[in-house]
């Protein structure tokens, strides 16, 4: 008992006593979001997400009946922004225990960008311009979550519970580098056909230690160029309470889900429909409906935002979303969204696909028996 105390005062001193070094959308990569299913459901996800991608969204959903059952998960995703200059890249995995109920996880998350060209060095000693001297480097950032799930039956319905353990690494090149380190906390409440999810994001605040390496002449060339030289910090992602609220429904051949989220940020004011200091409030809304659970059509909206243009008058836009879903030989799934991902202004849409494979070996071994 004492040592539940313990964890829960750690808690709430991280929770309070960070705001001189918390950052403003810190850690962003981790909130554009993973799987094609959900991204097209604007990403409302938290009550109703029941796979291998929960580790993600939230944990609990890993201990979701349905899945579990299913035996081991492999997701995988891949996605490319801004023409191919960026790409978001996604590997799960969900194991179930022999504790019926108990899932763990390991999720893999990277972002990146190639090919940036380093100019630091494009000027020689007498002023010319040598563009032999431009390299080029990679921006990359990486999450790695650690999961464990468990299902509490109760007499009112059924609650899963989970949490994350994060770790963070994030580089610029060979200049600039951090490691992370944080935890999620979420939950699932399941009555009939309604489903509460609760997601605790960073819940503990997440702590990123950057260093950075130039050499004397990087930080000449900074210098010589009005640039300022970093010098090692310490960067906080402030927490993130997500609550949603889900309805699903299935008939003999056709089915709908439908669910709402709201994200409550704790870093300041944002641009969000609700906006405040130090909380912000932005909503999401997702459908899903399918027939035979076999096709899955799929639509979402989220980040919506007031933008004022030159003439001062304000215009709200909205990030759309939608998709579709196939469910192959029982134990392949294939998604697909269309999504203007974190860029409500230019309007640059972004392709998502993604694959979730259970590894059921009594199913392959059905297979091989039928074919063999």
């Amino acid at each position: 008992m004492q040592v539940k105390y313990l964890v829960l005062t750690v808690l709430l001193l991280g929770f309070f006593t960070t705001s001189t070094f918390a950052q403003k959308y810190s850690n962003e990569f981790l909130s554009i979001g993973i799987g094609a299913r959900y991204q097209a459901m604007g990403n409302s996800s938290v009550a109703n997400v029941n796979d291998v991608m929960a580790s993600f969204w939230n944990p609990a959903g890993l201990a979701w009946k349905e899945g579990a059952e299913k035996g081991i998960q492999v997701g995988f995703m891949h996605s490319e922004r801004f023409a191919g200059v960026g790409k978001h890249d996604y590997f799960g995995v969900a194991i179930p225990l022999q504790e019926k109920g108990r899932t763990v996880g390991l999720t893999i998350i990277r972002q990146g960008i190639d090919d940036i060209p380093n100019t630091l060095q494009l000027y020689e000693a007498d002023g010319t311009i040598n563009y032999d001297n431009i390299s080029t480097f990679s921006s990359v950032d990486y999450g790695f979550l650690g999961s464990y799930a468990q299902t509490i039956f109760l007499h009112a319905g059924e609650l899963r519970v989970g949490g994350n353990l994060k770790i963070v690494n994030r580089k610029l090149g060979p200049f600039a580098k951090s490691w992370g380190f944080g935890l999620d906390l979420g939950a699932q409440f399941q009555r009939n056909n309604w489903i509460i999810g609760l997601m605790g994001r960073d819940i503990s605040n997440t702590f990123n230690a950057w260093s950075f390496d130039f050499t004397e002449e990087e930080k000449q060339a900074l210098q010589a160029t009005n640039n300022s030289i970093p010098v090692s910090s310490l960067e906080v992602t402030r927490p993130q309470i997500i609550l949603g609220f889900a309805y699903q429904k299935n008939w003999t051949k056709t089915g709908f889900l439908i669910e709402t989220d709201m994200t409550l940020s704790f870093d300041g004011k944002r641009n969000t429909i609700l906006s405040g200091n130090p909380f912000s409030l932005d909503p999401s809304l997702g459908a899903e409906f399918n027939y035979r659970k076999f096709v899955f059509l799929r639509a979402g909206v989220n980040q919506l935002q007031e933008f004022i243009d030159f003439d001062n008058s304000t215009t709200w836009t909205a990030q759309p979303s939608m998709g579709i879903g196939l469910v192959l030989f029982k134990n392949l799934k294939l998604d697909y969204a269309f999504t203007d991902v974190g860029d409500t202004e230019n309007k640059t849409f972004s392709h998502v696909f993604s694959v979730i494979l259970d590894l059921n070996s009594n199913y392959f071994k059905e297979v091989f028996k039928t074919r063999y």
